[in-house]
């Protein structure tokens, strides 16, 4: 049974920083592209962040560049996302996928994660 177990969330004040984990189990996320999603209540769900799954090549929303950092271990089967200088605007529940290839579309993911609410509040 494939799982994307996500853990890191929380809440935080401006400027603090997380790092969620998307940990798999019962596939192999080297092969994988893995992206993070975000979603406000009302809103659609936005792309964040993805890490090709051959070359790791990275891809961020142009809004969150140099803020937001994503990285796989593949020793643990987890990727990461590390989220500094946070925004009250970054407060949403963040999700990760896996696909095959790095794409906006949501309907491209196979699995996802449970989500993990991240609120940035003073």
């Amino acid at each position: 049974q494939v799982q994307l177990v996500q853990s890191g969330g929380g809440p935080v004040q401006p400027g603090g920083s997380l790092r969620l984990s998307c940990a798999a189990s019962g596939l192999s996320l080297d092969s994988l592209a893995v992206a993070w999603f975000r979603q406000i209540p009302g809103k659609e769900r936005e792309g964040v962040s993805c890490i090709s799954g051959t070359s790791d090549n990275t891809h961020y929303a142009e809004s969150l560049k140099g803020r937001f950092t994503i990285s796989r271990d593949s020793a643990k089967n987890i990727v990461y996302l590390q989220m500094n200088s946070l925004r009250p605007e970054d407060t949403a529940v963040y999700y990760c996928a896996t696909t095959d290839v790095c794409s906006p579309s949501l309907a491209r993911y196979e699995h996802w994660g449970q989500g993990t609410q991240v609120t940035v509040s003073s």
